[in-house]
């Protein structure tokens, strides 16, 4: 087997695609790739900050950067929760929606397009296998981690 031949080699590449693609698109509405995603992740109910991070598999100081950046550029405001004082909740400014709707459309046109291409039955055989690819990613962790706290220990 050689490397274009995995899995890893398809889904990388696919991915490497899309995210200059949408790089490309966020640049022309003023913002980054990372500041796109996030608008996604925050509803009209807004987020805690500190999940946004785990979602983007970012570390809690690039998260950190990337919120000042959206707070500086009036894209988000930051809130104490209402229950839980500790709790910082991110909401979406003016700005901040009607960029989050950029996002959207460019999201759906690109899934629109793509499925035009792709057959309902493709589109299920897909998700079945990213399902089972995902799978086997946890296990991997899982194995990974176990076999890590036994070395420690000893």
């Amino acid at each position: 087997m050689n490397i274009q031949e995995t899995v890893d080699y398809h889904l990388t590449s696919s991915v490497f695609a899309m995210r200059r693609m949408y790089s490309l698109l966020a640049a022309q509405n003023g913002i980054t790739q990372g500041i796109g995603y996030a608008l996604t992740y925050i509803g009209k109910e807004g987020i805690p900050a500190t999940k946004i991070a785990p979602m983007m598999g970012m570390t809690s100081s690039s998260l950190s950067r990337l919120l000042k950046n959206m707070e500086d550029t009036g894209i988000i405001y930051r809130e104490p929760d209402q229950e839980d004082k500790r709790v910082v909740r991110i909401f979406l400014t003016e700005k901040g929606i009607e960029l989050k709707e950029k996002v959207k459309r460019a999201v759906f046109r690109f899934n629109r397009n793509l499925f035009e291409k792709i057959s309902k039955e493709d589109l299920e055989a897909f998700i079945r296998v990213n399902n089972i690819i995902k799978e086997q990613v946890k296990s991997e962790i899982t194995e990974f981690q176990e076999k890590n706290k036994l070395s420690i220990s000893k």
